[in-house]
């Protein structure tokens, strides 16, 4: 089965009453997962509102009772990697098991400037994020104490108690074919490809089998996910609009990567995605506000892939 999701850029505008409508509104009209950035502000003026990734998730394990939910990416930057993998295995205990776990190497130097973390260049973040992705995986798949000496990051007799209940999943974004793909081929149990056209889709998923191979792992021990963009109307003219405020022609946004039409265009867009291998679709819905537009999404899209 394809599974349809929203996903929430939480640095643009997101609020304690933004969240608690989007998940409201995730776990009522029936979408299978709501993840969200980890961002403290955008990449340009003007700053807006944003939760703070943990305590938003922990919100979320508490007040919703279906819907999978998670980091679309956590950057190891931010936090200590063994912090980080206590808070998640504590989280998805809260929550009954719904939590998973994305990571990346960071890359908004902006919001690192403003808040005091130190920026690295990306060789460098790249070393820590491996570290970070070892730690995580030895923390959480370990029964005994965990000895790790990096370069970036270390631990000494180190171990998570309570014990978790179950194997946390570890999400890994982005479509590099040289370095990110090897790291989701050793260490994640779910590769969600970014903004990707579909020729290009099918290209790394073809890849990451053959690096699965390599590592004595099959094809399918990998969740395949998209997060991308949907500009999703209820009717043409009002999906023009959307495209003319934009200054984009439909075609050209899909070319990207982008879904992007009325409720068929849309279906037909996903099905594409799915036939090619997507198991799960973290759409990126900008307006937080339009609540009817993912009402309206809900009720058009999700019956041709959620079956019951």
């Amino acid at each position: 089965m394809t599974h349809i999701g929203l996903m929430i850029e939480g640095q643009d505008g997101l609020n304690w009453g933004r969240w608690a409508r989007l998940l409201q509104a995730a776990e009522d009209f029936g979408y299978q997962c709501l993840f969200r950035s980890d961002h403290f502000t955008n990449n340009s003026a003007p700053d807006k509102d944003s939760l703070e990734l943990w305590v938003s998730l922990t919100y979320a394990a508490m007040t919703t009772r279906r819907i999978e939910f998670g980091s679309l990416v956590a950057p190891v930057t931010f936090r200590q990697p063994a912090m980080t993998t206590r808070m998640a295995a504590q989280v998805d205990e809260l929550s009954g098991g719904r939590l998973v776990l994305g990571l990346g190497a960071g890359w908004n130097e902006r919001e690192h400037e403003k808040f005091g973390v130190p920026f690295y260049d990306f060789k460098t973040r790249f070393q820590m994020f491996t570290e970070a992705l070892e730690i995580t995986t030895q923390l959480l798949q370990s029964d005994q104490p965990v000895t790790f000496q990096g370069q970036h990051f270390s631990l000494k007799e180190a171990q998570l108690l309570p014990r978790p209940t179950r194997r946390l999943p570890i999400l890994i974004g982005g479509n590099g074919p040289t370095q990110t793909l090897p790291l989701v081929a050793r260490y994640a149990d779910e590769w969600n490809a970014v903004f990707i056209p579909l020729p290009i889709y099918r290209e790394r998923t073809a890849q990451l089998n053959e690096l699965l191979d390599q590592q004595g792992r099959q094809p399918s021990s990998v969740k395949r996910s998209l997060m991308t963009q949907v500009i999703y109307a209820a009717d043409d003219a009002a999906l023009q609009a959307k495209l003319a405020a934009r200054g984009s022609q439909a075609q050209e946004l899909i070319e990207r990567g982008l879904i992007v039409g009325t409720a068929a265009a849309v279906v037909d867009q996903l099905g594409q995605f799915a036939a090619a291998g997507v198991e799960r679709f973290m759409l990126q819905w900008l307006d937080q506000d339009d609540i009817v537009g993912i009402e309206h999404m809900a009720a058009a899209v999700l019956p041709h892939f959620h079956h019951t």
